[in-house]
């Protein structure tokens, strides 16, 4: 694993086996370089715990939620260095060096939610039945909430802000707010899953193009329609 203070041991004279410490840094931005690097490889190994304690159970559903949620912000957070972005490359780059076997966190980083939040509902009952088991277990400010942000999602795009920086956090917000409001599935909710993931795959500084941005805003509007549908 690496970390600030690894440092490597050669031989400078193999027949008098002397030896010498070599310091992997020589200055502070090598150090700091090392140290995100470090913390992206813990938060990597982690996740990977994590997830497998919530596949078996062992694991509150709240619990596993807000540390997943807390790993992916401090993933991507260190990731915006753009000098730790290059010297990283991609995950698939960064496990080979570190000769990591990580599937169940290379599926999280991958969809960039947690489980809990991205796994589609499997109870799928009739439009009347979903309707009333939303206004029984929701508030109204819950929908309004849920409301309030596919409004915002849409401006932001009529708006032509493009940017993954912009659209990834309001479109995860979005998802959270309608979770709070129903649990059972609507038309074109894996839509706004789908878009998630494709989003996470950007690069920070990456936007949609005027196509994509087309589409996306199609996608949500028929989710918008989904989602009402289950509040009527």
């Amino acid at each position: 694993m690496p970390n600030s203070a690894l440092q490597a041991t050669i031989s400078l004279d193999e027949g008098a086996e002397q030896v010498q410490e070599v310091k992997l840094a020589e200055t502070a931005a090598e150090r700091d370089l090392i140290d995100s690097l470090a913390e992206i490889y813990s938060i990597i190994i982690t996740l990977d715990g994590l997830e497998k304690h919530y596949t078996k159970d062992s694991i509150s559903e709240d619990e596993y939620t807000d540390i997943c949620n807390r790993l992916l912000k401090q993933y991507k957070s260190i990731l915006k260095d753009e000098t730790v972005e290059r010297e990283f490359g991609d995950l698939e780059k960064f496990k080979h060096e570190w000769d990591l076997e990580v599937p169940r966190a290379t599926e999280r980083l991958r969809i960039g939610l947690p489980a809990t939040i991205a796994d589609a509902p499997v109870a799928q009952p009739t439009a009347n039945q979903a309707s009333t088991q939303s206004r029984s277990s929701a508030t109204g400010q819950q929908i309004l909430l849920a409301t309030e942000s596919f409004i915002t999602f849409m401006d932001a795009l009529k708006l032509k802000y493009y940017s993954k920086d912009t659209l990834h956090p309001l479109l995860s917000e979005l998802i959270q707010s309608v979770n709070q409001v129903t649990e059972t599935d609507f038309e074109n909710r894996g839509k706004i899953i789908s878009w998630l993931i494709r989003l996470n795959g950007m690069k920070a500084t990456e936007d949609l193009g005027e196509d994509e941005a087309r589409e996306l805003a199609f996608d949500m509007d028929g989710a918008y329609a989904g989602f009402r549908g289950t509040v009527k």
